[in-house]
């Protein structure tokens, strides 16, 4: 009797089949980008200013250029800077369209002493923004008393990711993994074109929250799907490429905004790619390892064929197989209550709930308080992307030479240190908070992608993508509270926000010490091998799914 990895060995662990799988969904992979960082472009916030009735043409008549446009007509402004945010939420409670308005000083009739006894009002008129393209922010005028809706727009994508880590990772295990990534590609695609086109600002919030729902069990349920084809030496490089290609869609992201300025047509094109995904229906397979978990061993017997086939692979002849269970021989179904039944696996989901929460709001974070650079957001974005890439680099050379718990720990830990160091830099080095900040940004992320591979590697096949979506659910709700943690601790000293980044992510460094090795560990088949990880040996008896694999005179072992 062999298991599933040994039977990879014979039909390919990564030859053609397991490649073209691979590629194809490295493209689903891509595409999330635009879905979880799609705000920095949808809702960019450009300058603006309130629309005061009579400015531009008084402003025409008297010649003024726009430095002096601005000078003379928005409150709390001079010659050499652009009004505060405060300040663009308020304008001078003038008639511009008097006659009596000079073009030097036009407030004068107003006030004999200076302009800051003029009296001031609300944006009456709506607001003028200081972009050639479009926004969020700019069709629903989502500033000033309205710029919270900026952030319940982006709250509903994260609270969408957070319903659906549960509800899409129970689909996923209970129904397949191919049925789950083809309904959540279809959903999503329709959604996103919905939002592009949706009639106002509310509509826009629920297309995108259900688009959120369905979204992450989208591209977890890919991640898993590709985990499960492959064999046990490939399992942490097409774990890393993976994520890589979320980084890669970062990047094409980025340009594509650049050339596409209105919000409705770029979330249009990011979004039609997902309609092309419907052909994995032909292309992709279910998986064996999972159809096996579900004592379907005749429609598993036919994937490895093809698979053995694809890859120029023969099997023995007579080659059969079949499910057997060492206690029932019953199907075993998802449960939730699997997560926390039994000892290990219980602290397995507590550890990695925790953890993936650090990752998001250390991640988020960290991005969020550091901000842009220079002016330019789409450069800006592009080499905040590039940092990544040093992750997984750092990943592939260590992973399986030095194991996943220490690359994983330090990765934490320096993240943790570098936000607390950074707290504490001056603010005339900023060079230096700004290059600790990278290196936060850069071990963070590190520890997003081995976070991934991990925590695949210690669940069964049975509760396997359950167990991601519901321990990475805390990853949305991270992304939840991190702007809170950011702008209101941030209120009581600037850099509070850091020192508690650097305290979470400190703790997760701990934490990842308690979690098994999984280095050179095939996948858990069932609850036992989940529950046996932190042997070094397993034993060939406890495992509950073989494979036997027969020949016209002998059974082979």
């Amino acid at each position: 009797m062999v298991t599933f990895d040994e039977t990879l060995q014979q039909i390919g662990e990564f030859d053609l089949f397991q490649k073209q799988t691979f590629f194809v969904l490295c493209l689903l992979s891509a595409v999330f980008s635009p879905i979880y960082v799609g705000i920095v472009f949808l809702g960019f916030v450009p300058e603006f200013r309130c629309r005061s009735l009579g400015v531009s043409e008084l402003s025409s008549k008297c010649g003024w250029s726009l430095e002096e446009e601005l000078n003379y007509t928005v409150p709390g402004l001079d010659q050499s800077k652009m009004p505060s945010y405060a300040s663009r939420c308020m304008q001078y409670d003038v008639n511009w369209n008097r006659t009596s308005l000079n073009c030097t000083d036009p407030l004068s009739a107003f006030s004999t002493a200076n302009r800051s006894s003029v009296p001031l009002t609300d944006c009456q008129d709506g607001w003028i923004y200081d972009t050639s393209g479009s926004s969020l922010v700019t069709e629903f005028n989502l500033v000033c008393g309205d710029a919270w809706k900026l952030d319940l727009f982006q709250s509903s994508v994260n609270l969408g990711f957070f319903i659906g880590s549960v509800f899409m990772g129970y689909i996923a295990d209970r129904f397949g993994r191919k049925p789950c990534l083809l309904i959540t590609v279809l959903i999503n695609a329709i959604f996103g074109i919905l939002t592009a086109f949706a009639p106002n600002y509310t509509w826009t919030v629920i297309f995108r929250f259900i688009q959120g729902v369905v979204s992450k069990g989208c591209w977890l349920a890919g991640y898993v799907l590709i985990a499960e084809f492959v064999g046990l030496i490939h399992r942490k490089t097409v774990g890393i490429v993976y994520q890589a290609a979320f980084t890669v869609g970062l990047l094409v992201f980025s340009a594509v905004g650049y050339g596409i300025q209105n919000w409705r047509w770029l979330q249009f094109t990011v979004t039609v790619p997902n309609f092309c995904f419907l052909l994995y229906y032909w292309c992709v397979p279910e998986s064996p390892r999972w159809l096996i978990s579900q004592n379907r061993g005749a429609e598993a017997k036919d994937i490895i064929k093809q698979i053995a086939k694809k890859n120029r692979k023969k099997l023995p002849m007579g080659y059969e197989m079949c499910l057997k269970s060492e206690e029932s021989g019953e199907t075993q179904k998802p449960s939730f209550m699997d997560l926390i039944r039994t000892p290990q696996i219980r602290k397995y989901t507590f550890i990695l709930m925790y953890i993936w929460f650090s990752c998001a709001v250390l991640y988020q974070g960290l991005i969020m308080h550091m901000g842009v650079a220079g002016g330019n957001i789409y450069l800006d974005f592009f080499v905040s992307a590039l940092v990544e890439f040093p992750a997984a680099f750092i990943i592939l050379l260590t992973v399986e030479r030095i194991g996943r718990r220490y690359p994983w720990a330090v990765a934490s830990l320096v993240a943790g240190l570098a936000c607390l160091a950074a707290a504490f830099i001056p603010d005339g080095l900023y060079w230096l908070k700004v290059t600790l900040g990278c290196v936060g940004r850069m071990g963070i992320t590190l520890s997003f992608e081995m976070i991934c591979l991990v925590n695949a590697e210690l669940y069964p096949t049975f509760i396997r993508n359950l167990g991601v979506m519901v321990c990475s659910s805390m990853c949305d709700f991270g992304g939840i509270i991190t702007p809170f943690l950011v702008f209101r601790l941030g209120e009581i000293w600037h850099e509070l926000p850091l020192v508690v980044f650097a305290v979470i992510g400190i703790i997760a460094s701990g934490l990842v010490f308690l979690l098994p090795e999984t280095k050179g560990k095939n996948l858990p088949e069932t609850i036992k091998d989940a529950e046996n990880l932190f042997r070094q040996e397993m034993k060939s008896q406890d495992k509950k799914i073989y494979l036997h694999v027969k020949t016209s005179d002998t059974v082979c072992h």
